[in-house]
């Protein structure tokens, strides 16, 4: 079986690289080893597609922390506007959230999808599923198969949620020195005393959550095995690397302020009673009661616990249900075109390189955007050759 191009993984970043090599006027086969594609797009979306961020360049870029720079030419030919732009092209209508995050008017993933897939059949897509590659050739429904292509982009994505295809198996044939893989975007695991079981799926509200340097006004959700949420994911990078989690239960509160309500407080009253004076309740309060004992003598100490709150994290939790990973193709072993060194004409895209990114758009902006690079540079290659 012969094409100008084959792009293996049908996630938003080989649909992209497929699309713009079909713009060039190559003939691609894309091959997905799930029965359809684009599923943890399709996942995202059931909860509301956030498909990208509407800001400034400069604080959306630097959401990439140290790949900021890598990415920067990919984010400027392909960032927020140009996203919303492609999206309206698709017959979506989007919004902009008051945090800035963007979402189709449906919130839903499916109609995006289905008129994408229609426009890239309509133009010459050959679109193999089940088609599983392992280094070598593919294993399919037919038997084992091979494609000869003039130029190959791999789009396989990360390590996380393998059952809809992500299961990072390429790192064990790709010949490429990589990145360790890395949960990102993930909740972390708290062992709870039983007095918690009540309070699992509440949300804690109005709270800030600090680690390290960062300090976000996010919520977080407490489960039974920990903490997860936006407000988690937001510092999780931060978390995975060692700075311990405090949360400030009156973040619109100076400790000065706290402290001098605290000790106006009857002596002899309870912690609970005290607590709720302060006007914690629910999740608030019962995690104060959970990461506060014992509760210090002096209004000072307790204003200063209460605003800086030691949650005690036993770790991430596994790789497998973190939103997305970090780890993959350094790189080094990529030139600016996203080719890889050791195997010229073969180019890498989306989660597989060594990037990570917080939720709120980030992460299918740039799987997008390395996308279209990685399928513009392959076709490039192609009329080279």
């Amino acid at each position: 079986m012969k094409a100008d191009a084959l792009v293996i993984g049908a996630g938003p970043a080989g649909l992209m690289a497929a699309d713009r090599l079909l713009a060039a006027g190559c003939s691609v086969i894309l091959a997905e080893a799930k029965p359809s594609p684009a599923r943890k797009l399709l996942m995202a979306g059931k909860s509301g597609l956030n498909i990208t961020k509407d800001e400034d360049f400069a604080p959306f870029l630097s959401a990439y922390a140290e790949a900021a720079d890598w990415l920067r030419p990919m984010l400027e030919a392909f960032g927020p506007a140009q996203v919303m732009d492609w999206m309206r092209a698709h017959g979506q209508t989007v919004f902009t959230g008051s945090s800035g995050r963007v979402f189709p008017e449906v919130m839903k993933a499916s109609p995006l999808l289905r008129n994408w897939l229609a426009d890239l059949t309509a133009r010459g897509l050959d679109l193999r599923t089940r088609w599983r590659f392992d280094g070598a050739g593919f294993d399919t429904p037919e038997g084992r198969a091979t494609v000869e292509a003039k130029a190959v982009v791999l789009a396989l994505g990360g390590a996380s949620w393998a059952r809809l295809g992500s299961d990072g198996h390429w790192a064990e044939w790709l010949d490429v020195p990589l990145a360790p893989f890395q949960p990102a975007n993930m909740g972390f695991l708290v062992d709870w005393s039983p007095h918690m079981a009540k309070h699992f799926g509440q949300p804690l509200k109005g709270v800030a959550l600090i680690a390290g340097s960062q300090r976000v006004r996010a919520e977080a959700v407490i489960s039974a095995r920990g903490l997860e949420g936006g407000g988690i994911y937001a510092i999780s990078r931060a978390l995975r690397k060692g700075s311990g989690l405090t949360v400030d239960l009156f973040p619109d509160v100076e400790a000065s302020r706290l402290t001098e309500r605290l000790a106006a407080r009857p002596k002899g009253e309870s912690t609970v009673n005290t607590l709720k004076k302060l006007g914690l309740s629910g999740a608030k309060l019962a995690l104060a009661l959970e990461c506060a004992r014992p509760f210090p003598p002096t209004a000072s100490d307790r204003a200063a616990i209460l605003k800086t709150l030691p949650v005690p994290l036993r770790g991430p939790r596994p790789m497998d249900e973190a939103i997305s990973t970090a780890g993959g193709i350094p790189r080094a072993e990529l030139t600016e075109d996203l080719m890889l060194k050791r195997r010229p004409g073969c180019f890498a895209a989306g989660e597989m390189l060594d990037w990570e990114a917080p939720t709120g758009g980030y992460l299918l902006t740039a799987c997008l955007a390395t996308g279209r690079w990685a399928g513009d540079a392959a076709a490039r290659f192609i009329r080279s050759r």
